[in-house]
């Protein structure tokens, strides 16, 4: 007899929904630690602009992969992978249960699905790739990309150059777009048994938190945690650097942009990546769809679950 997989909860949804203060109050009913699936939250020092969990909320619920590495460092879906299964298997190891809670869809795919490893890596090609989106710059590699893999294009964030490079690079050198060698790897390497929960708002609620957020991490400090960043020697053209809202800030700090102008891009990039996160999240079948608000639900789907109900 195939003996019964782990079971955990993967609590997942778009930027600035609401998954923090749901996954707090779901770990505490249903004896849960947290383990986080954000791709940004694994860099030190970068706090504000993440949204990460707070002190007192960390010292509510246990956490874990947040500050992971610093914003220089490498950090992928393999190592997140790595990260999460040891985090898990310490979790269970202390009879808790476990909550992955997050809006990084490829770090949940890698966890819960397997990992793609794909065609090697061919060197001069990738050279060739980078020198472009140094000399034309990423968002000319984005548009390369739209023509000739419009399904990763969806899926990966304009400004990840790395990804961007990766999915042209295998499209140049197999003549295949990544997207098809993807599902033909069909990730049937689940490790665990996942409940999946996605908190949805309507389009319109959602925006609306995201502005207000926007602003407030601003309110917060995040020129002032962005100008230390720099001070430290991290340089504005780290992919760390790059991402939502640091970005925005960089360009504040040198001058590109107005103090107007700076919360109107924070917005209109945030806005933009909760839409590619939602049509992520929305491709996936498997995944119950509650609105934030219904905790109680959430709590009693979670907990039946867990306990094997």
């Amino acid at each position: 007899m195939t003996p019964a997989k782990p079971r955990i909860v993967c609590i997942v949804g778009a930027t600035g929904v609401g998954k923090t203060d749901v996954a707090l109050d779901v770990a505490e009913r249903v004896d849960a630690e947290i383990v986080s699936a954000d791709s940004m939250q694994v860099y030190r020092y970068m706090d504000i602009g993440t949204a990460k969990p707070t002190p007192a909320q960390r010292g509510q619920v246990p956490h874990h992969l947040l500050d992971v590495v610093d914003p220089d460092e490498d950090f992928n879906a393999a190592l997140f992978r790595e990260h999460a299964l040891a985090a898990i298997a310490d979790i269970r190891a202390r009879e808790r249960n476990v909550l992955v809670v997050g809006g990084t869809g490829l770090y949940l795919k890698a966890l819960t699905r397997g990992l793609f490893e794909g065609p090697g890596r061919d060197n001069a090609l990738r050279a060739d790739l980078e020198r472009a989106a140094v000399e034309h710059g990423v968002d000319h590699l984005f548009e390369r990309l739209e023509r000739v893999d419009p399904e990763s294009a969806r899926r990966i964030e304009r400004r990840d150059r790395v990804r961007i490079v990766r999915a042209l690079e295998v499209h140049a050198s197999t003549g295949r777009p990544l997207s098809e060698w993807q599902r033909e790897h069909g990730f049937d390497d689940r490790p665990f048994d996942v409940l999946g929960v996605a908190l949805e708002r309507s389009r319109a609620e959602l925006y609306a938190r995201i502005d207000r957020r926007c602003g407030e991490m601003l309110a917060a400090g995040l020129l002032d945690e962005t100008r230390a960043l720099l001070e430290r020697g991290y340089h504005a053209g780290l992919r760390s650097m790059q991402s939502v809202g640091y970005r925005q800030a960089v360009q504040r700090l040198t001058d590109l942009i107005g103090e107007d102008d700076t919360l109107a891009a924070m917005r209109q990039a945030t806005r933009r990546l909760a839409k590619r996160q939602l049509t992520w999240f929305r491709a996936d079948p498997d995944l119950q769809r509650l609105h934030p608000d219904r905790v109680d639900a959430i709590t009693g789907l979670c907990a039946r679950f867990l306990d094997g109900r």
